[in-house]
């Protein structure tokens, strides 16, 4: 009798080894719950106490600790302008807010705002390593609020050697930033709702799915708009379709003939009127979603231009190789402009997921995928070095290389950005733009190639 494979132990997530290791597309992955925050020198040492604040959306849990571990005071404060307040003005009376460091499980908000703005060094520590430390301490599972930011404050007062202090972006790299994840965000409800309407589609009328090539075009929106169903482009013949081409400013250079050949070679549509009315609503619906997403995106895409055009640092970033205006601003809002936060060209390269982890103990040695990093930065530099290898010689090379070397595609993109990382930290720390005749390793290449012609 043969047994049955053991269950998997936790959350089942797939098989890792199956999913994609980067991004290289338009459509980037979402980033992590807690962005990577951007930090400066720490200026906790002197600190006599220490606080650890355990967010919440309607009241937050204070704990504040003394240099020996004990408790001064614990206290709770709601989640408004007065509870703000409070809270700095019960801090304020145990010493210089300078000295008063700050632990908090998210890097932004208005709380993290409040705190920065009355003089507070704010400290942000990651919520799974505060689950970690807090399962090691309390061997209970008891958990509550209170003894949570009491977690956090412990972790700040032990570990304050280890963790930076937040330095908070420029209002135009946080404009930047809002607007550039704000489109990002649209466009993955842009293909979750393409997704859903081609579903529909498919299930009723694949006809209609296969006569424009992406769905969410507004000729293909206007098309579903005018024939919703089966029964509606029964007598569409290809003077119809031509006519209906024109009045839409179609130019997909495909002629009438063959988009109705595609509309009535797919599998025939549902016949059934009762249930084709239902679908028929539904796509309408799903047309007047995507619609409204298009417009807000292209009035997002006017202002991340707007936003990359006053800030300092936009033409290090347009200056790249087939940067654009979009994805210039995408690599750009991430990076940030704080020039203290990152000590060498490999600490972007780690934030963006572009460098690999390392694991070693005893013999064993193994080099692996960087799961942990911010996913919107690395989806934005890969996009920029897959774009940039169709323009750059150099930068077409380096992939050649690891190519050659046996890498796959997405192992040899994120081998290319870590590259372009560290030419674009040369500019960026000089505020200098790319010029390709500085390059050295470009020029280097174009002149043997110039020889060898």
């Amino acid at each position: 009798m043969t047994l049955p494979p053991p269950a998997p132990r936790g959350q089942k997530t797939g098989n890792r080894g199956m999913r994609q290791r980067a991004p290289v597309s338009d459509r980037p992955a979402a980033v992590l719950l807690t962005e990577v925050s951007l930090p400066c020198t720490t200026r906790s040492e002197g600190a006599s106490v220490f606080i650890g604040i355990d967010w919440a959306a309607q009241t937050h849990a204070v704990c504040v600790l003394d240099q020996a571990g004990k408790r001064v005071t614990a206290f709770e404060i709601a989640h408004t302008a007065e509870g703000f307040d409070q809270l700095t003005t019960r801090l304020r009376r145990l010493g210089d807010p300078a000295e008063l460091p700050v632990a908090i499980e998210r890097p932004d908000g208005r709380l993290v705002d409040h705190l920065l703005e009355a003089g507070h060094p704010v400290v942000p520590v990651s919520p799974n390593q505060i689950k970690a430390w807090r399962d090691a301490e309390v061997l209970s599972g008891a958990k509550t609020d209170t003894s949570d930011a009491m977690v956090i404050a412990e972790y700040l007062r032990l570990r304050r050697h280890r963790l930076r202090v937040l330095e908070p972006f420029s209002t135009q790299t946080r404009a930047l930033r809002a607007v550039v994840r704000t489109r990002t965000d649209l466009v993955d409800q842009r293909v979750a709702a393409s997704n859903q309407l081609s579903a529909c589609l498919e299930a009723f009328w694949p006809g209609a799915l296969a006569v424009f090539a992406d769905i969410e075009s507004e000729i293909a929106l206007a098309f579903l708009e005018r024939y919703p169903t089966p029964q509606a482009a029964a007598h569409l013949g290809e003077a119809r379709m031509r006519a209906f081409c024109v009045k839409h400013g179609y130019c997909g250079r495909r002629p009438a003939a063959e988009l109705v050949a595609r509309l009535r070679t797919a599998p025939a549509g549902l016949a059934d009127t009762t249930e084709a009315d239902a679908r028929r609503d539904a796509v309408l619906a799903m047309v007047r979603v995507l619609r409204a997403l298009n417009a807000a995106i292209k009035d997002l895409d006017r202002s991340v231009a707007a936003h990359l055009g006053e800030h300092p640092d936009a033409p290090i970033f347009t200056s790249l190789p087939r940067s654009g205006q979009i994805n210039a601003a995408q690599v750009l809002a991430e990076w940030g402009d704080c020039r203290p936060a990152y000590d060498s060209p490999d600490a972007v390269a780690a934030l963006a997921g572009a460098a690999p982890v390392t694991k070693q103990s005893g013999k064993h040695h193994a080099v692996h995928f960087r799961w942990a990093c911010n996913k919107r930065f690395r989806a934005a530099i890969t996009t920029l070095a897959d774009n940039s290898r169709h323009a750059s010689p150099w930068a077409a090379k380096v992939y050649a290389d690891a190519r050659a070397r046996g890498c796959d595609h997405p192992h040899a993109i994120r081998i290319l950005a870590r590259a372009w990382i560290r030419v674009i930290w040369a500019c960026w720390i000089n505020q200098t733009p790319y010029d390709p005749a500085k390059h050295g390793n470009a020029t280097r290449l174009t002149e043997m190639a110039a020889s060898a012609a």
